[in-house]
């Protein structure tokens, strides 16, 4: 079941069909990483993502000519899309026009409150929300003085800031994101900002690495502020493939209770009583049963002694023994199974399993 804590309240924004924020349950979002002027890769990657369950689909726009991707994507992809822009106000009013579902935007960075007023008039006419992403390297010049560096005050100074330009052109449907490197000061950062306002808030790691690091600072910055009921979309930035992305923060919602659908795979480390190929195995299952709905709890051991008796409480396992293993369920062995065939009597079995 999905842990029920206890979430910061906030607003309810739409994104297209989607909502973030008040009761929604927490998406998961990625980013387009191929040339702008590619529309064909860009479509291609967006159906990919789409394909891997990315829930917000985001694309750099970086130019008035790139606006042809919002039209494209659209057409292809039933996800929501969020156009990236910077400096330009002009690119978001014609993004607004092909009808993208969101604006990410720093309105301090885009000239005039009267820019800023025609993007927000342009949004609030279709209903499209404003992502304000603050970042180390966005902090304005004077909040840097005052602090010394990209702190948390000083990010969360910033991100409040350009929301004020906002509310004063009486647009109040904002997300906020407040990103850093340094995991310490990214969840600092969210921490300030969520007791100040009630946005919803966009979580990630800025340059948080290659798939490896990335992974474990994701885990730590946006693992700990979900934990805490902080955080109402999330994105595990990571020097990858976007696809790894959706997959990582798929299994960062599932790892802390906080989405349900789909197998839940646990394994053992393996100890000198292992003797099968049970990191092989493991990987494999995963692999498998990476696209299986069904709400299920599966273990997968290295031996009689930690199998049906440390993983009883698994819906359905298999434990490693010599040139054979165990299949059970609950706790309770079902049969003995010849080494090569355990994967696939593992999985047929949850073929006919509800779940």
């Amino acid at each position: 079941m999905i842990w029920k804590m206890e979430r910061r309240k906030t607003k309810e924004i739409s994104v297209g069909k989607l909502k973030i924020g008040g009761s929604a349950p927490i998406t998961v979002q990625s980013m387009l990483n191929v040339p702008a002027y590619d529309i064909a890769a860009n479509v291609r990657q967006a159906k990919e993502l789409a394909t891997a369950g990315c829930e917000i689909i985001r694309f750099a726009v970086p130019d008035r000519a790139s606006t042809a991707l919002v039209e494209a994507i659209k057409k292809e992809v039933a996800v929501p899309l969020v156009a990236d822009i910077h400096f330009d106000y002009r690119i978001a009013l014609d993004c607004a026009a092909a009808g993208v579902d969101a604006i990410r935007i720093n309105p301090g960075n885009i000239g005039d409150p009267s820019r800023v007023r025609a993007v927000a008039d342009a949004c609030r006419l279709r209903g499209i929300p404003i992502r304000i992403g603050v970042n180390s390297g966005s902090v304005e010049p004077e909040l840097l003085k005052r602090y010394g560096r990209p702190s948390p005050q000083a990010l969360c100074e910033s991100a409040l800031g350009h929301a004020r330009l906002l509310e004063a052109c009486d647009f109040d449907r904002i997300v906020l994101s407040l990103k850093s490197s340094s995991v310490q000061d990214m969840t600092e950062a969210y921490e300030l900002v969520a007791q100040q306002c009630d946005y919803p808030l966009h979580l990630g790691v800025t340059e948080a690495g290659t798939e490896r690091m990335g992974l474990i600072r994701s885990s730590a910055g946006i693992g700990s502020l979900l934990l805490r009921g902080i955080g109402d979309t999330i994105r595990v930035s990571l020097t990858a493939d976007p696809v790894r992305e959706v997959a990582a923060g798929v299994d960062l919602l599932r790892a802390l209770g906080l989405r349900e659908e789909g197998c839940t795979i646990v394994s053992c480390p393996t100890c000198g009583r292992t003797k099968i190929d049970l990191i092989g195995l493991a990987n494999r299952a995963e692999q498998r049963l990476r696209g299986c709905k069904k709400r299920l709890k599966v273990a997968i051991m290295g031996c009689a002694v930690n199998g049906p008796g440390e993983a009883r409480e698994a819906d359905i396992g298999i434990a490693g023994g010599d040139g054979c293993g165990l299949l059970f369920k609950k706790g309770e062995i079902v049969c003995k199974v010849p080494e090569e065939r355990l994967l696939d009597a593992l999985l047929e079995e949850i073929d006919r399993m509800d779940g």
